[in-house]
């Protein structure tokens, strides 16, 4: 029952991730009927990162309250109508007051999947688990330059926007029949309860108050580690269709094969990089030291993306950039887990919106400062130099916040 529970977390990423992308895979296409500027297209993505960072200051604390289940629910439905609202847009304006709504409704996300998996996984699968539906936004993200180019040949573009987005109702309809937790769903056995169970859990808080998150190594630790690299994957998803465009000539039919190549990378370093802290802990290493060892690895694996900006041959740097984001995602499944590494169920998508809302600040001055290096020079070379560091700075940080990955002490 605990992998189907992680099969709808997936299914949930995976359309996430679509209605994420969409903007981003036809950014040719629209700079051209629309006569955006690349500071006008950095805008629109920067709306829907205020939205989802300023969401993040109350939406984990309002899953933690409202439960996993109907604080989902109500997530994915507000993201989808957003979705859907791309369709009636027709200026830069409009176009970020729908990605705004979305950016509200999708930060419930990885704090609701988070917490599921807190409640569904006991600790030595979490990271696997993590990795697993995390792998969801890859796969969401191979399906988006599948699906949308026919739409968008088919029915035009504002189509895209709504079949991608009437998704999430569909998700709705499956989660609703089937989320409960594990002591209060009937499809789960006892078996697979003791094992669910099998971690004492030491602490009882829900939601942790901000005055006491802001004072916690663990939770800063978490976050640090999201600020430093969640805007390199931004940059991926939203500007690696205009970088293969603009550098190697790609139309939008051209681009479906190296997207695919791409985040099919990110969603086997997605499953390798919990799968490889998972392993490590079942050989016998200490919490610490599976999870630490899994992210230097994934640390150096994205330096050499530092190369991409010069290289000559398209399927060079699309090779380069698949195994960038192969490593990000590995990175990623390990830091969302550390969040229940060191905090108790009960709080962990609190901790995780803490995390993410750090993520989308550092989102926010990376999409500006792209924008503006792309008006300016025209070349994605710094941009990547930045990519390949950013993995080494985040471990230093969590190393030197967490060096035992300890349990938070939450005194109120």
């Amino acid at each position: 029952m605990r992998w189907l529970i992680c099969a709808l977390l997936f299914f949930a990423a995976s359309v996430n991730y679509m209605d994420r992308q969409v903007i981003g895979l036809l950014k040719p296409t629209l700079q051209v009927q629309l006569g955006w500027t690349e500071i006008g297209y950095s805008r629109i993505i920067i709306a829907f990162q205020v939205a989802y960072g300023l969401s993040l200051v109350f939406i984990g604390k309002w899953i933690d309250r409202l439960g996993t289940r109907i604080g989902f629910t109500l997530a994915v439905l507000f993201w989808s109508i957003s979705a859907m609202a791309h369709a009636a847009a027709t200026s830069v304006f409009q176009f970020g007051a729908a990605r705004f709504s979305l950016g509200i409704g999708e930060a419930g996300s990885f704090p609701a999947s988070i917490k599921a998996v807190a409640e569904w996984f006991p600790k030595r699968e979490r990271a696997l688990a993590t990795g697993l539906f995390n792998s969801g936004a890859n796969v969401g993200a191979i399906l988006t330059p599948l699906i949308v180019p026919w739409l968008t040949s088919r029915y035009g573009w504002r189509m895209a926007f709504v079949g991608t987005g009437a998704l999430g109702i569909v998700w709705i309809v499956a989660w609703l029949a089937v989320y409960r937790k594990p002591e209060e769903s009937r499809m789960v056995s006892a078996k697979e309860l003791a094992l669910i169970q099998s971690d004492p859990e030491t602490g009882t808080a829900t939601a942790v108050p901000w005055r006491t998150m802001l004072r916690l190594r663990q939770a800063w630790a978490v976050a640090l580690g999201k600020f430093f690299t969640d805007p390199i994957w931004w940059v991926y998803l939203f500007w690696m269709p205009d970088f293969l465009s603009k550098n190697f000539k790609l139309d939008l039919k051209g681009l479906a094969l190296p997207l695919f190549v791409i985040y099919t990378g990110a969603s086997v370093g997605s499953v390798g990089g919990g799968w490889l802290s998972s392993s490590l802990l079942k050989r016998g290493w200490s919490v610490n030291a599976s999870r630490k060892t899994a992210m230097l690895a994934c640390a150096l694996a994205v330096t050499p993306v530092m190369l991409a900006a010069q290289a000559t041959h398209a399927w060079v740097a699309v090779l380069l950039v698949a195994l960038a984001a192969g490593a990000h995602q590995g990175w990623s499944a390990n830091i969302y887990t550390l969040a229940s590494d060191m905090f108790p169920r009960g709080a962990v998508a609190s901790v995780v919106g803490f995390g993410t809302l750090l993520g989308s600040i550092g989102g926010m001055i990376m999409s500006y400062g792209v924008g503006d290096i792309l008006q300016r020079r025209g070349s994605y070379l710094l941009i990547f130099v930045i990519a390949g560091t950013a993995y080494l700075i985040a471990l230093g940080f969590v190393q030197v916040l967490v060096p035992r990955l300890s349990r938070a002490e939450l005194v109120r």
